[in-house]
């Protein structure tokens, strides 16, 4: 049985549900309205212009809006009901025409059918068994087809319910399992806005459960049983199967009495669509329309019963007198009971406010209909208000019809409130917008408890308090915007009430204090976790200040205003956090990364296009923390600033961990250098994104924002300034980051420089070394190929960098080699030249390191032969007597000339000043020793001594010394004389005061043929040999099958002996 109701808003979604009997008792319980007495109209001349005007509308929106068949002898065409009406009223055509399309602009019906789904006979059995466990879908399907046309004109389908008409507007009966003659009797109410093409869908289906072969095969009783298991292996599991269906156009269902009709397969019941009018009313009749037995799967509409005079559809005037208590009276009486405990149109509500009104100015309400409609309007009121005070629950918008259906309540209480009637009867009540002003702000606050409590938490604690807090400021948030974007529009329109501008004043003090609370019971110490929720947090609440109204429509200050001082010691956390989550993300891009390129034209790998968008992330929560107090929000950016580029070093350190895990693993060292080469590239990448720092973070906004607070050019000197030193850092990494690749080739380079140490004796040193240059030009080219210029320098440096180091060790090895130095001292000019190359390599500063010179001071002194480091040896200590120019242990002058003529060599030693005291008592016996050095260049002269002078820490000595030697040896470098000042001891050896080391090369007459003049007197400082020991000495000391280096380290050794048993005394 289905019945067809018409009413001008649409019902929530909890009519979906099944409405049983419970809704015709409830009914039962309601005023009968009179169906056949005729209602009085007052004459018509009593009616005022605007009265009668409202009445002809509600005559036409009648006409317009009628529903179902006229019988044959009845006026069919709505144009001759018109101009009926026309001159009924006594209307002009052009007021007829305004009129008419006033009506049409207005809001169509709503219609509801009530369906009541009763038994159903003979189904399939489609389970095993034999049976069916069958239940139906109920639903209207809207806008298909044309008007007059049939559901079967278009593509036919089987479940139009289930596949074509939305899971909301669907309607499902209880499950009757194991059966064929299925009972339910349940009853829907079904809602569709066009009749036209409206139709009604039924589908049966049989509810199929995942079951075991093992439970089927218990169940099977025929074969057919068995043929219906292996047509259920074929589906899906669990796919319940179609039983049947029922289509039934609305449009041509026959009308119906309220008397109920018989319980057929598919019985369909409609009344009028038209709203209750107080001077115009339809009267309704009843027929039924009959569907196909057995549950049809056609989806033809069943053809309708033959012809009767029931079928009709008539609207006529009546006229009587006014009844003791008028029909607008009863139907204002009953409706108002009806609405408060009843789902019901509230727009019903206003069609006898009219009539109320203008009998109360008539004076025709007795004393006990006034008190009547005074209780009605109280309760009424009450009623709305706390409807209006529970508006979030009662209107939820997840119901569609929910705004109009507010509206339309507040419109009854706007126009009950405006009544005479209402204002004389309830004269102590406060004004609507007062009384609604205050309900709203009542149920703001009661929701914000509501609220409250559902948020919170099964678990007491702070971090649980967090979440419940956070839960709930989002709620807020979406119910500030319902406010803004749906219900302020409503409240304002109709009573003038800024609902969304009240409601953030409420709920932003509430949310204020639990958030003060909050942050206050967190205090100073964050952790990670509460540092979190506190962020989001204070997200939520920078988007709820963002709807704060304007200034036109609050008032004073806001508690939240400066709410970001609550959130100051999470700050740190919120740092760490950011980082924290960045540099996870580094870590996972670097471990996916198999370093090979994106593309022909993109060099760099996946974990760089992974760093950019880490560091947009970092960009992107700078922005959303948008710290309002510039001070701090300039400290901010710079910590973030200085945690990106710790990120960019990281991220260098774990890419080239990544290149050397996956080099470890590969064979072919072409493509392990092409995956270095990579990550060269991906450092280059990630220099370019470092310097788009500024534009992310904002740094001209901030600029703006702190120019007052911080002093001239200090952002410049702090943010440039470390953005400057991270990419110098960075560039640093880029060229630390060829070390990777380098060690590919230094391993070459090492091998190589071995066996160059190994080579026999035979193999020439140009010859030896061939190997490794041929070795550094194939590897040298490659990397110049795929490496760009400022890279391929880095590598040069590298490789140069190891290249020495593997000789130093290799000379470090072979010392007392003079062959194997000597290769490597032409290995070492070789490489300089090859690192060179022409200008095209390194230039000779980056070249001439410390360990390069030191590197072939040392080869030089390896490769030479001993007489040639006894020469290098005097030429050192000549050397450190030109820069002594302290006297602390004395001094020496001598006079001396080179008289070529003679061949001799004229010494005149004068003196010795300010000598150590040696002896116990406090003094020294001082004499001069005089050797002319090296003595393979003057083997046949003898040393000469000086007298002893007792107890003389000045002595002068005033001795002249003549050598008979050639002037060829004495111009040779390290060529001296060498004047050694002892301290003569009776019983022992004799000690050292110090050395003088006087240049045969200076010495007036070796330079020229002219015999010298007047000799200048030369006061030579005494010196110490050097106490760590020479390296000289040192290569002469490993020669141990050479008599002449062992004579000559013995003898030094002895003299720094006797120099290191005496500590330096100030002279007397």
């Amino acid at each position: 049985m289905a019945t067809l109701l018409s009413h001008l808003q649409q019902r929530p979604p909890l009519l979906r549900q099944a409405i049983k009997i419970r809704r015709r008792r409830v009914r039962d319980l309601q005023d009968p309205l009179p169906q056949t007495a005729p209602e009085i109209q007052p004459p018509s001349h009593h009616f005022s212009p605007e009265q009668r005007a409202l009445l002809y509308e509600d005559a036409l929106y009648t006409v317009l809006h009628r529903l179902g068949q006229p019988e044959p002898n009845h006026v069919t065409e709505a144009s001759e009901l018109l101009r009926y009406l026309q001159e009924a009223f006594h209307v002009e055509p052009e007021e007829h025409q305004q009129a008419l399309q006033s009506v049409r602009e207005l809001e169509k019906p709503v219609f509801c059918l009530k369906a009541t789904v009763k038994q159903a006979k003979g189904i399939l059995g489609k389970d095993v068994s034999g049976f069916s466990d069958p239940y139906c879908l109920l639903g209207i399907e809207q806008g298909v087809g044309v008007p007059g046309g049939s559901p079967g004109s278009r593509h036919r389908q089987k479940a139009v319910v289930r596949h074509t008409i939305p899971e909301e507007q669907t309607h499902r009966t209880q499950v009757i399992t194991q059966t064929l003659n299925p009972v339910w009797d349940e009853t829907f109410i079904l809602e569709f806005e066009d009749i036209t093409n409206a139709s009604f869908h039924l589908d049966m289906w049989d509810l199929d459960t995942v079951e075991s072969v093992r439970q089927k095969l218990g169940e099977l009783t025929d074969l057919h049983g068995l043929r219906r298991i292996f047509k259920e292996a074929r589906k899906d599991k669990g796919q319940d199967d179609f039983l049947g269906n029922v289509v039934l156009r609305l449009q041509v269902l026959t009308l119906m009495g309220w008397a109920s009709p018989p319980a057929r397969t598919c019985t369909a019941e409609r009344t009028s669509g038209t709203p209750w009018n107080p001077a115009l009313r339809p009267t309704q009749t009843a027929a039924s329309a009959t569907s196909s037995s057995n549950s049809s799967t056609s989806g033809e509409p069943p053809q309708p019963a033959a012809r009767s005079p029931a079928t009709r559809c008539t609207s006529t005037f009546c006229s009587s007198s006014c009844p003791t208590r008028s029909p607008s009276t009863r139907q204002w009486l009953a409706y108002s009971r009806l609405y408060q405990s009843l789902e019901f149109p509230s727009s019903c509500l206003l069609h006898p406010i009219t009539s109320i009104e203008y009998q109360w100015i008539q004076g025709r309400l007795k004393a006990e209909q006034q008190e009547e409609l005074a209780a009605s309007f109280s309760s009424l009121l009450a009623y709305g208000l706390s409807l209006i005070r529970r508006f979030r629950s009662v209107f939820p918008l997840s119901v569609s019809d929910s705004p109009a259906r507010l509206q339309s309540l507040l419109r009854v209480l706007v126009q009950m409130c405006k009544m005479k009637a209402f204002g004389e009867l309830c004269s102590n009540t406060a004004p609507l917008p007062q009384l609604v002003t205050e309900a709203l702000q009542t149920g703001t606050t009661e929701w914000f408890h509501l609220k409250q409590q559902h948020h919170q938490p099964m678990v007491q604690g702070i971090l649980e308090a967090g979440k419940a807090l956070l839960g709930l400021v989002q709620d807020v948030i979406g119910d500030l915007h319902q406010c803004q974007r749906t219900w302020d529009k409503i409240f304002h329109n109709t009573l003038k009430i800024h609902l969304f501008s009240m409601a953030f004043r409420e709920l932003q003090w509430l949310v204020a204090k639990r958030v003060q609370d909050h942050t206050t019971a967190v205090g100073d110490a964050v952790s990670p976790e509460m540092g979190e929720s506190l962020f989001q947090l204070y997200i939520s609440l920078k988007e709820l200040c963002q709807l704060r109204p304007s200034s036109s429509e609050r008032d004073g200050v806001l508690a939240l205003d400066n709410f970001h001082r609550w959130f100051q010691p999470a700050i740190p956390s919120w740092l760490q956090k950011t980082y924290n989550v960045a540099l996870a993300r580094v870590q996972r891009a670097v471990q996916m990364d198999e370093l090979v390129p994106l593309g022909e034209l993109t060099k760099h790998s996946t974990s760089a296009v992974d760093l950019s968008t880490c560091f947009a992330q970092i960009s992107h929560t700078a922005r959303q923390l948008d710290w309002p107090d510039p001070e701090e929000a300039f400290m901010i950016t710079v910590k973030f600033v200085e945690d990106t580029c710790r990120l960019a070093l990281v991220y260098c350190s774990l890419i080239k961990a990544r290149a050397r895990e996956l080099s470890s693993g590969q064979k072919d060292q072409g493509q392990a250098a092409n995956m270095l080469c990579v990550v060269v590239n991906d450092m280059e990448q990630l220099r370019l994104v470092i310097g788009k720092l500024p534009t992310q973070l904002a740094w001209e906004a901030l600029e703006q924002r702190v120019g007052a607070v911080l002093e001239q050019g200090q952002l410049q000197n702090t943010l440039h300034a470390q953005l400057q030193s991270a990419l110098a850092g960075l560039g640093h990494e880029i060229r630390t980051g060829v070390r990777t690749l380098a060690e590919q080739l230094e391993v070459g380079i090492a091998k190589h420089i071995q066996k160059l140490v190994g080579v026999r004796e035979s193999v020439l040193p140009e010859d030896a070394i061939l190997p490794l240059m041929k070795f550094l030009e194939v590897e040298l080219c490659y990397m110049n190929t795929n490496l760009v210029k400022e890279n391929f320098s880095s590598l040069l440096t590298l490789l140069w960098t190891h290249t020495l180091t593997v000789l130093v060790e290799a000379a470090a090895s072979q010392r007392s080699s003079t062959l194997a130095s000597n290769r490597l001292k032409i290995a070492l000019q070789n490489l300089e030249i090859c690192f060179h190359a022409e200008g095209c390599g390194l230039p000779p500063e980056a070249l001439h390191t410390a360990t390069f010179q030191a590197l072939q001071r040392d080869l030089e002194l390896q490769a030479a032969s001993s007489r040639e480091l006894i020469r290098k040896y005097f030429c050192s200590r000549i050397q450190q007597q030109a820069e002594t120019t302290s006297e602390e242990l004395g001094a020496v002058t001598v006079k001396a000339c080179y008289r070529a003529s003679e061949q001799k060599l004229r010494v005149e030693l004068l003196s010795a000043s300010s000598l150590l005291p040696l002896d116990s008592n406090g003094s020294s016996d001082p004499f001069v020793q005089l050797t002319l050095e090296p003595r393979h260049e003057f083997p046949e002269l003898a040393a000469r001594e000086t007298q002893k002078h007792k107890k003389d820490l000045h002595p002068l000595f005033d001795e002249t010394f003549e050598f008979l030697v050639p002037a060829e040896p004495c111009r040779k470098a390290g060529a001296c004389l060498l004047l050694t000042v002892l301290d003569h001891d009776t019983l022992g050896a004799d000690d050292l005061e110090g050395e003088a080391f006087l240049p045969l090369c200076e010495v007036p007459g070796l330079s020229g043929s002219e015999e010298p003049g007047d000799v200048p007197q030369t006061r030579l400082p005494l010196t110490y040999p050097a106490p760590n020991g020479d390296p000289i000495l040192q290569l002469l000391e490993g020669r141990k099958g050479d008599r002449e280096a062992q004579v000559f380290v013995r003898l030094r050794r002895h003299r720094a002996k006797q120099a290191s048993q005496h500590a330096l005394r100030p002279a007397p």
